[in-house]
């Protein structure tokens, strides 16, 4: 790969807020199916081979795109920046849920992962140095407290701290310190190329990983745990990622974060019909207010001008 930057190509120097919920919206719904469709793979898979091979594969169509569009290499500290991502998103969050999703069901796992919009925008501000007006707070305190109940209601809840529940809190914290990192480098490296980058950073240890996994375990599954895997690895953990951190990119960050509120109200949903879960007046008049909460969330800042694109 040379150095030639394809990142800023024709991209405009700022865009309407609009343009990166817009974004951050098509990387929830490819990111909704990720707990339904883990728990099928776990049912024939073990954890470890669903966490590292996923990015294992998903590493290899990264270096096929960077290769084929010649995408300039980073720099010294950005390459720090991307172990940072690579430990939060491609290592981290894909190996915790694995293993707790074994035990714990579909919304079970949407209860916990609710958590991510907000410990996002904490990290965005931390790391982003966002500072959200006061409303904004409160709303998206408001509808974390929504989507919790919301999914414990569906899902038994969290009555009690498990194995599986410090499992998912650690992905959630996981996701969360990756997608804030990952926001900011995609406005230098592009959308893409951070998350194509990251995965190629992880590979090595992935690979170890995958490789462990089928020595220990030799994957045998049923053709529906293999699709689920599928989709894993090349959606949940390619693709998925390019709209999201576009979408994070163009900002401002804590308030596309919080597009995610609606994740656990589709990921439940998805559950439904994959998984045979029952859907009750309570999930949907949940899901309802889910959907209200994040949208006030979002226009506390709509009006405000967005970082610069890259």
């Amino acid at each position: 790969m040379n150095r030639h930057n394809s990142a800023t190509l024709g991209t405009p120097a700022v865009l309407s807020p609009h343009v990166g919920l817009a974004w951050g919206l098509l990387g929830v719904l490819a990111f909704s199916f990720t707990v339904p469709f883990t728990r099928v793979a776990v049912g024939g898979l073990s954890p470890l081979f669903i966490g590292s091979g996923r990015a294992l594969i998903a590493a290899v169509l990264a270096i096929a795109a960077l290769s084929l569009t010649r995408q300039r290499l980073p720099n010294g500290s950005q390459w720090v920046r991307l172990a940072v991502i690579a430990g939060g998103i491609v290592i981290g969050f894909p190996l915790l849920t694995s293993f707790a999703l074994t035990t714990a069901p579909a919304s079970h796992g949407a209860v916990v992962i609710a958590l991510l919009p907000a410990a996002t925008a904490v990290m965005a501000v931390i790391r982003g140095k966002e500072r959200p007006p006061v409303s904004f707070w409160i709303m998206a305190a408001i509808g974390a407290l929504v989507a919790i109940g919301f999914a414990a209601l569906q899902g038994g809840g969290l009555t009690h701290l498990t194995t599986s529940d410090l499992l998912l809190f650690a992905a959630v914290l996981a996701a969360a310190i990756g997608y804030a990192e990952g926001g900011l480098l995609a406005r230098e490296l592009g959308a893409w190329q951070t998350v194509s980058w990251a995965l190629v950073v992880a590979s090595p240890i992935m690979l170890t990983l995958a490789i462990t996994a089928v020595l220990q375990q030799p994957p045998i599954a049923t053709p529906i745990e293999w699709a689920a895997f599928i989709y894993l690895s090349v959606v949940s953990m390619f693709f998925g990622f390019f709209a999201w951190y576009r979408g994070l990119a163009i900002g401002p960050m804590a308030q596309v974060s919080q597009v995610q509120l609606i994740q656990p109200v589709l990921s439940i949903l998805w559950a439904v019909f994959l998984l045979n879960e029952h859907l009750t007046p309570v999930t949907m008049i949940g899901g309802i207010a889910v959907i209200i909460c994040a949208g006030a969330a979002v226009r506390t800042r709509l009006n405000r001008s967005s970082p610069l694109s890259r």
